[in-house]
């Protein structure tokens, strides 16, 4: 693309651009710097850029036949123009000629440029632009007054009597040669990147004439003023660009109250081939694009215009002038735009990483994730403030300090821990302070019923799986506890702790291997607990938790993938149980009271509609937030509670059918344990009914290290979502800390008879979702950006008491039935595929090429290698579906674990980087706000 946009391609030959110097009339009182590290090839200023507003005027005649300039659009991100028939149309892209963007590269490399310029009024600013013109040669001096007079004509805002399609564009002529001629109109017949027709069909039905652009400027944006116009007298077109020194507020010129930074103004002569009214869309949707604009603040010399207009041009697409057989092509143009975009935002890529070995015996280095760069990759040098976009600022000669990064090693023992405590802890106060909030209020609300839900379902499901050793009410109280000492303690408190389905597939799985070897259940969890501590001690000593880094996506689906199909294998497993025990058939024997073995009438029938009610209800409204009834507050207040109030509406179905026996949950009253009969609060670590077997003590590490695999992959991944720059969390995370709390809390947990906790990734999410302040004032289509985040440690603690107390809604819980639990347990399994590449590609396979979505892993990667890197994981997924389902089942987190080196050495040998980056990028989107089908858990690639 650079070599089709080489300015010496369009640059006139022969003619020497100038490096003026004004000491009369700019200063330079800038320090300068080296933009560095993001690739920027000049100098910049430590000088504040702002978010930037811009108007058009262009240079007609009023119907008092006197000459005025009227605003033609203004735009601010997006373009709004006014309409023939007397509005604003909606605001929208603008589409840009190509020949205007290379007139803008011509008259730039000759026209006037003046940087900081010291003056106050629009006379000041014109009598200095006209002088430096003359001096330029580009008017002659007896044109002075004309011009000057032209410059400080009145400014005029289009109304529905008045605008620049019902007003006759002027053509200033040298005084003494007659009236001002309007033969050649400013705006050519032909418009078609106005997108005019686009925007009308886009208006409310209103047909509002208030304009919507200016109404979202913030206050402290600085505007842009361009100035075009038909000048008879002047042999060529002519640009002139004026930064003041300090932005100034020119009176009767804008349309909002917005000081003025730049001036543009093109004149020229009236020529068939140029569209001065297209020039000057074009200077206007520049300097509304952020990067150019920042440029601009930042340049120096005439030079670094230009360049920023090569870059800006690097980033724009040209249409060939081809008809279009079919408007959905134009899609394709999207992942190039996307690329562009990526290209001119972000540094340049730097070179690759050392090897995964070298890493490990590095101390104080951080390694590169899998398929990134190297080891710069984990730090980032902090930006100066006037450099948005990412760019990195360094003075000369400075060095650029190194970014706390929590996963870097220390090379000492237990060095990421203290760092964890001495990057968190001193900030104790504000997590307290920053919680005197409505909307911390109102997260503990929502987030007590999304972390409610969950835990009355693992407990009923639990319950069942253990036959009663665990229950409800060891979960509840278990959540209870560990969230109120998470959230006193722990570095990153937005984490919420709790049960997921992960652990729930570990106990099941390990409640049978003891049933085979007659061993007690629940003391065989208390020596595994010990060795939980043990292990998290030594790999915190060891700042092992780096490693997260190397857990690809291509890892994190398979896991999401095959605990999502667990989910709901065991949820239709459960209903043909139930179907067993009470089959269909003509005749029962009902007796007075239920026994468990005697089938009942209805009773399968009813649970299936039950769990088939919860599960469509919630899954509804999960669609339901993201759609278009009602107001999005409404909507999204009945999404966010799907899942209770589905699970209330069907428990009150049930509660209504008298006659039909449906199985309940069993919940204990009070602090009571699930099963009395068979167990204490404290569990005896030598055994209760018989001695636990010595060996097994020692052979306990085995099952501990797969539900410290299990712990560590959950908890470690979700702070790295909950991290994520995107999120602009400014205290800081405690990977190290809060993994040691989290082990340690489950293993002592153990000795109560209580299950482990890990950090559950959808409802930390939604946590941090709630808590995050977003700003209203954006343009129309533009996404909202974060303001601020609240992190504190109250909403945490709030919630964890909540659920303490609900340990005492036994009379309310045993109404729930299990079907309806298994509905939810099926909705979990249904929505965790949402988000997965692995499933989208999957579903790829059974669709026709032609079908296929623009997604880098689908174009950019051919179809049938694409199909065979799908294969592979379904091999993976077999076989740990295999060992799932075998004696050997407590062994899969280690079959998991073995994906790493298989996707970090096997892989590379069959796909090629590009194919492997387009197919295991963490390309997952953080979401702010729903958009329509999307949600938190398009963001998660762990199941929870």
């Amino acid at each position: 693309m650079r070599r089709s946009l080489d300015p010496e391609g369009y640059e006139d030959p022969g003619i020497k651009v100038s490096h003026l110097s004004l000491e009369g009339t700019s200063t330079s009182s800038v320090t300068d710097v080296d933009l560095e590290a993001a690739g920027s090839r000049r100098p910049v200023s430590q000088r504040e850029t702002h978010e930037g507003y811009v108007e058009l005027h262009e240079l007609v005649m009023d119907s008092t036949k006197e000459l005025c300039w009227m605003e033609a659009g203004h735009w601010f991100k997006l373009e709004e123009d006014f309409e023939e028939d007397g509005h604003w149309g909606q605001p929208h892209l603008s589409f840009l000629t190509y020949r205007s963007l290379l007139e803008i590269r011509r008259a730039l490399a000759k026209g006037a440029v003046l940087l900081d310029v010291a003056a106050n009024s629009l006379a000041a600013i014109a009598h200095i632009l006209i002088d430096q013109m003359i001096y330029e040669g580009q008017i002659k001096p007896q044109d002075h007054e004309d011009i000057l007079r032209t410059l400080l004509l009145q400014h005029k805002h289009p109304n529905k009597a008045e605008s620049v399609r019902t007003l006759r564009p002027a053509q200033l002529q040298r005084s003494g040669t007659g009236q001002a001629e309007t033969e050649q109109p400013l705006l050519q017949e032909q418009q078609p990147m106005e997108m005019h027709g686009l925007a009308r069909a886009e208006q409310s039905p209103s047909g509002a004439t208030r304009s919507q652009l200016p109404e979202k400027v913030p206050e402290d944006a600085e505007a842009t003023l361009v100035l075009v116009g038909c000048a008879a007298f002047l042999e060529q077109p002519t640009l002139a660009f004026v930064r003041l020194k300090d932005a100034v507020s020119l009176d009767a010129v804008l349309d909002v109250p917005l000081p003025v930074r730049f001036l543009f103004v093109v004149l020229g002569p009236d020529t068939p081939h140029v569209s001065y009214h297209e020039i000057g869309r074009a200077v206007a949707t520049m300097m509304s694009e952020r990067v150019f604009r920042r440029d601009a603040y930042l340049a120096e010399s005439r030079q670094d215009l230009l360049r920023g207009v090569e870059d800006f041009l690097e980033a724009s697409i040209v249409v060939p002038p081809t008809e279009t057989p079919d408007e959905q092509l134009l899609r394709s143009l999207v992942p190039l735009q996307h690329q562009l975009l990526r290209r001119r935002y972000q540094p340049p890529e730097k070179a690759p990483g050392k090897s995964f070995l070298e890493d490990l015996s590095m101390a104080g280095t951080t390694p590169a994730p899998l398929g990134s760069p190297g080891p710069m990759a984990g730090r980032t040098p902090p930006l100066h403030a006037g450099s948005p976009h990412g760019r990195l600022l360094v003075s000369p000669g400075q060095e650029v300090p190194e970014e706390d990064d929590p996963l870097r090693r220390t090379g000492r023992p237990f060095g990421g821990l203290v760092r964890d405590i001495r990057r968190r802890y001193p900030k104790y106060l504000s997590d307290i302070k920053d919680a005197l909030s409505p909307q911390c209020l109102a997260a503990v609300i929502f987030i007590y019923f999304a972390a409610l839900s969950p835990a009355v379902t693992f407990g009923g499901l639990l319950s069942e799986k253990t036959k009663g050793m665990m229950g409800v009410s060891e979960l509840l109280i278990s959540t209870c506890v560990q969230c109120i000492l998470f959230s006193i303690l722990s570095a990153q408190p937005l984490l919420v702790v709790g049960f997921s389905g992960p652990l729930l597939v570990f106990e099941e799985a390990f409640y049978s291997f003891c049933n085979q070897f007659d061993m007690e259940y629940i003391v065989g969890r208390v020596w595994i607990g010990f060795w939980l501590i043990l292990l998290v001690l030594v790999v915190v000593a060891c700042e092992a938790s780096f490693l997260v880094r190397y857990l690809s996506r291509y890892t994190q689906e398979i896991f999401s993938f095959l605990i999502s199909l667990i989910f709901i294998y065991e949820t239709f497993s459960k209903l043909v149980t139930i179907f067993k025990d009470h089959p269909l058939k003509r005749h029962y024997n009902v007796q007075s009271t239920v026994h468990p073995k005697v089938p009942e009438p209805n009773t399968a029938l009813l649970s299936l509609v039950l769990m088939a009610g919860t599960f469509f209800l919630a899954f509804f409204l999960r669609k339901f937030k993201n759609s278009a009834f009602l107001p999005g507050r409404a909507r999204r207040l009945i999404g966010d509670f799907g899942v209770p109030i589905s699970i209330f509406i069907m428990a009150l179905i049930d509660f209504f059918i008298k006659d039909t026996y449906t199985q309940k949950l069993n919940v204990p009253k009070g602090l009571e344990v699930t099963n009395a009969s068979a167990r204490n609060w404290f569990i005896n670590p030598m055994g209760k009914n018989n001695t636990f077997p010595i060996w097994m003590m020692f052979a306990s590490v085995v099952p501990a290290l797969l539900v410290f695999i299990l712990i560590f992959l959950e908890t470690q991944i979700t702070t790295l979502i909950v991290s994520k720059p995107e999120r602009k969390l400014v205290k800081g995370s405690g990977f190290h800390l809060d993994l040691l709390l989290i082990v340690a809390m489950g293993g002592l947990a153990a000795l109560f008879g209580m299950p482990w906790l890990s950090a559950t990734t959808v409802r930390t999410i939604t946590h941090a979702n709630a808590l995050t302040v977003m700003s209203k004032t954006t343009a129309p289509g533009e996404k909202s950006q974060i303001l601020e985040v609240k992190e504190q440690r109250i909403s945490g603690l709030l919630v964890a008491v909540l659920i303490g107390v609900s340990i005492l809604m036994e009379p309310i819980l045993k109404y729930i039935p299990l079907a309806v639990l298994f509905g939810i347990f099926l909705y979990m399994g249904v929505t965790s595929l949402f988000g997965i590449q692995l499933f989208d590609r999957i579903l790829l396979l059974l669709m026709p090429p032609k079908y296929h979505p623009s997604e880098p892993y689908v174009t950019r990667v051919k179809t049938w290698r694409m199909h065979l890197f799908t294969f592979t994981q379904i091999v993976v997924l077999v076989v740990l579906w295999a060992v799932k389902s075998t004696q050997a089942s407590l062994a899969l987190p280690f079959i998991l674990i073995l994906t790493v080196p298989l996707r970090r050495f096997l892989l590379p040998k069959i796909f090629r980087d590009i194919e492997l980056k387009c197919l295991d990028a963490d390309d997952a989107v953080v979401t702010f706000e729903e958009t329509e089908g999307m949600d938190v858990y398009d963001e998660v690639q762990m199941p929870s």
